[in-house]
């Protein structure tokens, strides 16, 4: 492998690599690429997670890409039906022979002699157990390796857990094999992992129990979206997939915008639609939440399932902290114990910066976290790299689908300018600007522990990381791309 060049390499063959791949083919048509994938297969996320129920917790017709329609009726979707709709996406667009399976990039440099990257990957093949290290290079690189460690969750040291006798489980390495009919199910967690096993689980399992530290907001919608498919069936596809995709980009940015303005007002919205399930105390007890709305994410449930699981009485919630775990469950500081055959720790994710890729310049190391991000995409200092984070607030693929249109912009302007490098680059009077966390306002810990090793952004554009898509939109599609701050290198240059 080593000696291969492409004009770009996307690293990560999830829904935002192939989603770039597919805007590169089309707006920049004669650039050679490939997607380097670490594991065996393409999907991503949706490969990756295996835990009964996995499904989106946002609508597909705005998680789905902007190019491809979703055809099926269920907004609210499956993990295995969305990983079919990439898979799809990728074979119908002649994607996947671009995929280098089971190569992992360790670290990339960039040379200014050169003007090019070198990218040190490892190629693996599984079955033989044998690894070899060697080299790609290329003029760009997009960074679509999502934002989480794939190798490992987050578990936190709980007390005694040692002793436990029963089987301990986390969502991200679920067992093919588990067998949970008939079993005593503590579900650890309140966030969109445990409110959509917890449920699931309950139909088979004898008692489910979703023990959560704190409360969250949870909001109940239909799996399908009537309006949705009611248009589907009076217009043309492509048409009936853009307005609904505005409806729902509108009233994702409306409620965004409500919990900013009127975080009581919208709180009391959310309490009222859950107290129509469950009574006042269970709702005052286990679904109010102390912070507002969107300081931390908003849970979407399908179909009522959560509640109706807990009318069903084969569900319930307790909140409180644990003080241990026992032989035959988990003991509370309130002094309760919970008995369990099994124990699923939901409890969250580790966050690692670009898959845990090393960046060099010119044989420095780049520690990224001192960088500023420049739009959302790209860092300070460092060369004809983009990389892909979604919206926390709103549908990660929304953003996937304009950073990759961006990318194809500045690549086809490089062109015509004759450019080989674009470098975003701090002005002087921007060198001593307040650093803010990549994304702020965000109290969920899951960010909070890693927020110190992401890049960080200033108090002026173009050093903001909008989490808005309207003004996203407006700031990589349509503002001038040579805004002075993002310096292209002279013909001379080259």
């Amino acid at each position: 492998m080593t000696g291969q060049h492409f004009d770009v390499v996307i690293v990560g063959a999830g829904l935002s690599g192939i989603g770039a791949a597919y805007h590169l083919q089309q707006k920049c048509p004669t650039k050679t690429y490939a997607i380097l994938e670490g594991r065996a297969n393409l999907g991503g996320t949706w490969d990756l997670f295996k835990y009964p129920g996995v499904r989106s917790d946002s609508d597909m017709h705005t998680l789905g890409y902007n190019f491809k329609p979703w055809r099926q009726k269920k907004a609210i979707a499956d993990g295995p039906s969305i990983l079919s709709y990439i898979k799809e996406t990728a074979d119908e667009n002649h994607i996947t022979k671009h995929i280098q399976f089971n190569t992992r990039v360790n670290k990339v440099c960039w040379s200014s002699e050169t003007q090019t990257w070198t990218l040190e990957v490892v190629s693996s093949q599984p079955a033989k157990g044998d690894n070899s290290v060697s080299t790609i290079s290329c003029n760009v690189i997009s960074m679509c390796c999502g934002y989480y460690n794939y190798a490992q969750g987050f578990s936190p040291e709980f007390k005694g857990i040692d002793a436990f006798q029963g089987k301990i489980v986390h969502p991200q390495k679920w067992p093919t094999d588990l067998d949970y009919k008939d079993k005593k199910v503590i579900v650890i967690g309140s966030g969109a992992t445990a409110m959509t096993l917890a449920p699931v689980l309950s139909k088979r399992a004898k008692q489910v129990t979703m023990l959560q530290r704190s409360p969250t907001y949870v909001v109940s919608k239909p799996s399908e979206d009537i309006i949705a498919n009611v248009l589907n069936k009076l217009l043309p596809e492509k048409t009936a997939y853009g307005v609904i995709r505005a409806k729902n980009i509108f009233m994702q940015q409306f409620i965004y915008s409500l919990s900013r303005r009127k975080p009581e007002k919208l709180k009391q919205k959310i309490i009222k639609r859950a107290s129509k399930h469950l009574s006042d105390d269970y709702v005052a007890q286990h679904f109010t939440p102390s912070y507002n709305p969107w300081d931390q994410r908003i849970c979407l449930i399908p179909d009522d399932d959560l509640f109706n699981a807990i009318n069903n009485k084969k569900l319930s919630v307790v909140t409180d902290n644990i003080e241990t775990f026992t032989e035959k469950g988990i003991q509370l500081t309130s002094g309760q114990i919970l008995e369990a055959d099994i124990v699923v720790t939901a409890t969250g994710l580790n966050l690692l910066r670009l898959g845990g890729i090393e960046v060099f310049v010119d044989s420095k190391a780049i520690n990224i976290a001192n960088t500023y991000l420049y739009k959302g995409v790209m860092y300070s200092g460092v060369p004809n790299l983009f990389n892909t984070f979604g919206y926390i607030n709103a549908s990660w693929t929304l953003r996937a689908d304009l950073i990759a249109e961006y990318m194809c912009k500045l690549i086809n302007h490089m062109d015509r300018i004759k450019s080989a490098k674009m470098t975003p680059t701090l002005p002087e009077a921007d060198r001593n600007m307040p650093k803010r966390d990549m994304i702020d306002n965000f109290s969920s810990n899951y960010m909070k522990r890693a927020m110190q090793t992401f890049p960080k952004q200033g108090d002026k554009a173009p050093w903001l990381n909008h989490q808005t898509y309207k003004l996203d939109k407006k700031t990589l599609l349509e503002d001038p791309l040579d805004d002075g701050v993002l310096i292209f290198s002279a013909p001379a240059d080259i």
